[in-house]
């Protein structure tokens, strides 16, 4: 997913609009620098987020092999979605540095279509399979909006 998300579909949109920088110095502007910024630091936030999925989690963000174990350590202690925010974080990125106002809607399609998900559809089978542990994941930590101090568990075997 994060291929077709971060690289197939933005090529396509860009492909389709035109979209692509055409001045060579371009890759030394304000916006290069910027986008390229943007797109590393959403690709960090990914990374560390699929080797917790991997190492802690025991699974990874595919559905044919998801998580055995609630994963509650490094920046899911601070809001519920941090892969999303690696993802929006990238496509943000992508849009500064192609200067792409279509890449903005790409985002905001994305995130839109991800919120009705989560709702709909993911947070309700972490309820069944995890139960009271993501109930109270649920209300201590956040969807979107990190909050300022880790969440702890009074007892918990899957913190680092």
């Amino acid at each position: 997913m994060p291929i077709a998300v971060l690289i197939l579909i933005p090529g396509i949109v860009l492909w389709l609009t035109g979209g692509f920088p055409r001045d060579p110095y371009y890759v030394f502007s304000i916006y290069s620098e910027a986008g390229l910024s943007v797109i590393i630091v959403g690709s960090i936030i990914l990374i560390l987020c699929i080797m917790d999925f991997s190492e802690i989690g025991k699974g990874t963000l595919a559905p044919w092999s998801p998580t055995k174990k609630l994963v509650i350590a490094g920046m899911y202690r601070y809001v519920r979605n941090p892969m999303t925010w690696g993802v929006l974080l990238v496509i943000v990125g992508e849009s500064i540095y192609f200067l792409s106002p279509h890449l903005l809607l790409w985002f905001l399609l994305f995130f839109v279509g991800n919120h009705i998900y989560l709702i709909k559809s993911e947070e309700s089978d972490f309820v069944a399979r995890f139960g009271d542990e993501y109930l109270e994941y649920m209300q201590n930590v956040p969807r979107w909006i990190p909050c300022r101090t880790p969440w702890t568990r009074r007892s918990s075997s899957n913190e680092t």
